[in-house]
This record gives C-alpha cells, structure tokens and sequence, in this order.
C-alpha cells in the first residue's frame, strides 16, 4: 500500500450517515455583476453550521460551471454544512483567466463575511474550501490566505487538484492551458505562477487533504503525491489519499470512494475545530 494512503481518512468502508438535515432550496446570489459571479447557498436548518466552499473544475474554461458540483453539494448540505458553491468567471468570457478568475474565488469567499453581517447564520470560523481539478487550486491558493481580504478557509480540500501549475504546463507546453490562463509559460510569467501555484506557495499554513486517482486520464496523480510530499517538507500538514479505479471525474460522484474519503476527513477535521 502506498505510504501517503495509511491515516486515518483513507479507508471508505466507514462513510459517515448522513443527517439528513433538512434542506431548503439553494439560494442563487450574485457576489458580482457578472453572470459567472454567482453561487449556490445550501443552507441545512440548523443553527450556526460551518461551511464548505465548492469550486468546480474545468481546466478554467467555459462551458464548464458549478453545476458540476451540485450533487456533491446537496450530499454535503444533507450532512449539515452549509455549502456555497462557487462560480467564477473562465477562459471563454469576458474577464476570465488573469487576473479576473482568481479575483472572483476571492470576492466569493469574502462575499460569506458580507451574507454573514446581513444576519446569514455560518460558522465564519470553520470554513473549509473544496474543489476539484482546477477549482482545487483555487481552493488550496485560498486556503494560503494570499486571496481574500476578509475570510480565510482553516483547511482545504484538493480533488485531483492542479496544485502544481509550472509541472502542467510542462506536460504539454505547446497547448497549455496553464499558459493561457496566465498569460504565458512559467519563463514568461514567473511572478503570476508563483502568486497563484500552490507548489510554490508552500507552507500554506493550512491543514489539507489532497485525493487522487490512480486512473487520472487527464492529471497525472504524481503531482498530487509530490506536492503532498513537498508541503509535509514545508511543515504543512496534508494528507494525500491516492485511490484505484479512480478517474479524473469520478470526483464528482457523492455515491464514490473518492467522496466518502472527503465526508470522513470533513468530519474529523470539523469535529477537532469546534468554535
């Protein structure tokens, strides 16, 4: 078995139930002008809940939204989170890639301080940013608290996560999204990759759970591996589950492996981090 997979959060036979707290409608709010610059609020009625930040992957680009994570965002909001999830604007539209994308994952997370002063009742403390693929840089980059002004996540979670921005480049550099995101290869645009690239933001100073799939047809799972390996360097703590017969998507499914590791390390983590 692999090293990184032997803690506590690895082993999917103990899913946690969920409470099934009752769940109103989303609530779709507007944190910015712009179309993209909304997210869902699924609010479990129950008094003062921590919040899990959703951002959806995609590789940055239109067409893909936060509708991805829907079904991973009902099964957290039944579980007792107060889940947002968040939409940002991508390559594609008008404002998206540099520096407009990683500005609207801040104002979204900020934007909870605002609903919060508006009476909205969330745990400000116990906030913990999730995403996948590319939204799992945007949620470990939150998490180093080098984005948003006013809230900062205590943990983040990365699901096959590009955490490493310079080595996806170089995967194919003659095609690279990474590139277009940022305006050019790591040579061209070196303070932008070192702003934005978990890798070379370590030690973020947050607890992290990396999960990985071995059948990763689009992101190889060494990178998740390396920059797990490379942070715990860097006295971060970060767990990194790598699982079998797992693929790139598979993430998305609430009835996976993948996410049931997610519940148990959310639950274990929030239940050390009470306010």
């Amino acid at each position: 078995m692999n090293a990184l997979r032997q803690h506590p959060y690895a082993p999917a036979e103990t899913r946690p139930a969920r409470i099934e707290a009752a769940l109103p409608p989303a609530r779709t709010i507007q944190y910015g002008p712009a179309p993209s610059q909304a997210a869902e609020l699924y609010l479990p009625d129950l008094p003062h809940p921590p919040v899990i930040c959703l951002l959806h992957g995609g590789w940055w680009r239109m067409p893909y939204g936060r509708d991805q994570m829907e079904a991973v965002a009902r099964d957290l909001a039944g579980r007792g989170y107060a889940v947002w999830n968040i939409g940002y604007r991508r390559l594609g539209e008008p404002g998206g890639g540099w520096p407009g994308t990683f500005e609207d994952a801040a104002a979204a997370l900020d934007h909870l301080a605002v609903l919060a002063d508006e009476g909205l009742d969330i745990d400000l403390c116990r906030i913990v940013a999730v995403g996948h693929s590319a939204g799992g840089q945007l949620a470990l980059w939150l998490a180093s608290g080098r984005a948003a002004r006013r809230i900062r996540p205590i943990a983040a979670a990365g699901l096959a996560a590009a955490s490493d921005l310079a080595r996806i480049h170089a995967l194919d550099p003659a095609n690279s999204v990474i590139a277009e995101l940022l305006g050019g290869a790591p040579g061209e645009q070196a303070v932008r990759y070192r702003t934005v690239s978990p890798a070379e933001l370590l030690p973020l100073g947050a607890e992290q759970l990396l999960i990985h799939g071995h059948d990763d047809e689009l992101l190889p799972a060494q990178i998740s591996r390396d920059y797990a390996q490379a942070a715990r360097q860097e006295k971060d703590d970060v767990q990194c589950t790598l699982l079998s017969a797992t693929g790139h998507k598979d993430f998305l499914d609430p009835h996976g492996e993948a996410h049931a590791v997610l519940c148990n390390w959310l639950e274990m983590f929030l239940a050390r981090n009470v306010s």
